[in-house]
C-alpha cells in the first residue's frame, strides 16, 4: 500500500509541475522576446546615433569650408543645422562658431547668447567653460564688473580647465572698473603660477609694470582692442570626425 501511495503523490506532482509549466511558460516566452527586441532597440539607436554623428561632422565640415570660401550666409545656415542635430559634441561646436561670426559682424549680444547656449548643452565639462569664457571675453570691455564677475568667479575654481584664462580676464576686468590694486594681486599670481603659459605670465608682468608705473589708464584700451580679434578656434574634441574627413578644415578663419 505504502507503494501505491508514493506512486500516487508521485503522479500528482508530476501533474503540478506540468500545471506550473504551462502557465509559466508565456511567461518565459515574453521574456525572450523582450530580451531580443531590447537588443534590436539597442542596435537600431546605435546605428541611428552613428549615422547622425556622421551627418553632423559633415555638415560642420561642410560649413567651415563654406566659411573658407567667404560665403557666411551658407555657413551660418549650415552650422544651424548642426546646432540642432541630436549628438553630442557638434551642436557646441557649431553654436561657439555661430558666435565666432557674430561677434565678427560686431553683433556682441548675439553671439553672447549663442555661447551662453552652448555652455547650456555642452556635455563635456570642457567645453561648456570654454563656452562660458568666451562669453565673458565678449563681455569684457562692455558689461558693468559686476556682471563679469558673476560670470568669471565659478570659472576660477580649483579643477576647472580654465581657471587661470578666467583669473586673467577678471583681473582686467578690475582695472577698467577703476580696481588697479585689487587687479595686481592677481597679475602677481598669474606671473607666478606654474601652470600659466609664457604668453600669461608676460602679459600679467606688463600689466604689473603699468599699475606700478601709474600707467594702468592705458590698459583698457589695450584690452578693448584685444576684445576686437576674433577669439581663438575651439578644440574639436577627439574622435569627433568621420573616416575620411580632413582635419585641417578646423584651421580656417578664427571661430
Amino acid at each position: 500500500m505504502v507503494d501505491v501511495f508514493e506512486e500516487v503523490e508521485e503522479q500528482i506532482r508530476a501533474e503540478r509541475y506540468k500545471a506550473l509549466g504551462l502557465k509559466l511558460l508565456p511567461w518565459a516566452i515574453g521574456a525572450g522576446v523582450a530580451a531580443v527586441i531590447f537588443a534590436g532597440g539597442l542596435w537600431g539607436w546605435d546605428a541611428w546615433s552613428t549615422s547622425q554623428g556622421d551627418k553632423a561632422a559633415k555638415t560642420y565640415i561642410e560649413a567651415m569650408k563654406a566659411r573658407e570660401q567667404g560665403d557666411e550666409t551658407k555657413a551660418f545656415t549650415l552650422l544651424g543645422e548642426v546646432a540642432k542635430a541630436p549628438v553630442k559634441g557638434y551642436p557646441v561646436m557649431a553654436l561657439m562658431s555661430q558666435a565666432g561670426m557674430r561677434l565678427n559682424a560686431g553683433k556682441t549680444d548675439e553671439a553672447v547668447a549663442l555661447l551662453d547656449q552652448a555652455a547650456k548643452v555642452a556635455n563635456d565639462p570642457v567645453l561648456a567653460d570654454l563656452a562660458r569664457l568666451k562669453s565673458a571675453l565678449a563681455l569684457l570691455d562692455t558689461a558693468p564688473y559686476k556682471d563679469l564677475e558673476a560670470r568669471l568667479t565659478p570659472l576660477m575654481e580649483e579643477k576647472r580647465p580654465y581657471r587661470l584664462e578666467a583669473r586673467e580676464a577678471l583681473a582686467f576686468a578690475k582695472i577698467m572698473a577703476g580696481k588697479p590694486g585689487d587687479a595686481k594681486a592677481d597679475f602677481v599670481v598669474l606671473s607666478q603660477v606654474l601652470d600659466a603659459s609664457d604668453g600669461m605670465r608676460q602679459r600679467a608682468q606688463a600689466a604689473i609694470a603699468l599699475i606700478d608705473s601709474g600707467s594702468a589708464a592705458t590698459i583698457p584700451a589695450a584690452v578693448k582692442a584685444a576684445a576686437a580679434l576674433p577669439p581663438p578656434a575651439p578644440p574639436m574634441p577627439a574622435g569627433m570626425l568621420p573616416p575620411g574627413a580632413e582635419p585641417q578644415v578646423q584651421q580656417g578663419p578664427a571661430q
